[in-house]
């Protein structure tokens, strides 16, 4: 069996006593203490989160604009002549299904960086680079980097107070989903919890000093629990649960992501046009004791356990900041806010309301 890799802040980790685990093939840390303190520490404070799994790519070249309008279900074409502007969208298959959610930033006309999911790397980087290769463009990895994200309501300020001064200027300098170099290091004011912050992506000599230094002056080292339950909060999709390569952007909660009405001809647009939608992705609140987890079923409030079902829980959760279970479902039926369904959970039917996404908001 392969040994899970390890990111460049590891060993800070493991002195923190973190409790590491494999999360597809990455060393990485899924809590250093309490879960729950994590959590409200970015709901109420600073938290740290080390995903340098994640892949970090920069796009090249005359046409990269072109080739990202093929690429993406979004149009990239919002960015033009925004400088720094990030735009979060699918890469789709030629049925429509997602192989991958991803945010790129453009730096000019001529250069975007993109970040991708790790457990999906070696497939993305595949597909782009077969794109990529019908344009005069160039995709490159930059596996030497490591990503820290800095998030909570006191994020900004304690960048703005301990980073190197290069970097705390231009962390205040950027308005939301947006990013840009000083040198060579990185930042995007962006981010996977619902809070204001950033992502700081550098080399990783200078990820350990940032990371330590920030954990000197506050920041609450966190790991992957809290951030699962921080996305959940705030609606957003995991790829893998949430989203898949059998599911479109519409069956997913995504439709927003997709400019469909664009003239562009992007990869999955006509399967998109011509598909009947069969699913839906809906946000659901426990209203009984329990805890709503991934594949659970969900059946209309009045059928039985033996009757047939609706969907699925996709992903689910007990979500510190609002005291509830919540999850996000896949269902077969175009269910409205406030709609009551039954959740199979443990033999039981518990009942569940259907709400408005996100959950939380900060």
């Amino acid at each position: 069996m392969t040994s899970p890799k390890h990111t460049p802040l590891y060993d800070q980790h493991k002195k923190l006593d973190a409790r590491i685990v494999d999360f597809g093939g990455w060393a990485l840390p899924v809590a250093y203490g309490s879960q729950i303190d994590e959590h409200n520490a970015v709901r109420q404070a600073c938290g740290l989160f080390d995903v340098s799994h994640m892949t970090v790519s920069d796009l090249r070249g005359p046409q990269s604009e072109a080739m990202l309008a093929k690429l993406l279900a979004n149009d990239i074409r919002k960015t033009a002549n925004k400088d720094g502007k990030a735009l979060y969208s699918c890469m789709l298959n030629e049925s429509g299904g997602v192989i991958d959610d991803l945010i790129v930033y453009r730096i000019n006309a001529n250069h975007y960086r993109l970040v991708t999911n790790a457990g999906t790397r070696d497939k993305d980087l595949a597909w782009m680079q077969t794109i990529a290769g019908d344009y005069d463009t160039q995709l490159e990895e930059q596996e030497q980097l490591a990503l820290i994200a800095v998030q909570g309501p006191k994020a900004l300020s304690l960048c703005a107070e301990h980073l190197p001064e290069k970097l705390a200027q231009l962390s205040q300098s950027l308005s939301r989903f947006q990013g840009s170099f000083v040198d060579s290091d990185f930042i995007g004011r962006t981010g996977y919890t619902g809070e204001d912050g950033v992502e700081i992506i550098v080399d990783a000599n200078l990820a350990v000093e940032l990371w330590e230094q920030l954990v000197e002056v506050g920041a609450i080292p966190c790991g992957l629990g809290a951030r699962d339950t921080l996305r959940l909060e705030a609606g957003m999709s995991l790829y893998g649960n949430d989203l898949d390569e059998a599911h479109t952007p519409y069956e997913s909660g995504l439709e927003w992501t997709v400019a469909i009405s664009d003239d562009r001809d992007f990869i999955g647009k006509s399967a998109l046009v011509n598909k009947e939608q069969t699913n839906w992705m809906v946000g659901l609140v426990l209203q009984d004791k329990g805890v709503l987890r991934g594949h659970q079923s969900i059946l209309l409030a009045d059928e039985t356990l033996a009757g047939e079902t609706i969907g699925e829980i996709t992903s689910g959760t007990f979500s510190p900041s609002l005291q509830q279970s919540i999850g996000l479902a896949r269902v077969s039926k175009p269910l409205r806010r406030g709609d009551e369904v039954a959740v199979a959970v443990r033999k039981k039917q518990l009942c569940a309301k259907v709400v408005d996404l996100p959950f939380y908001r900060s």
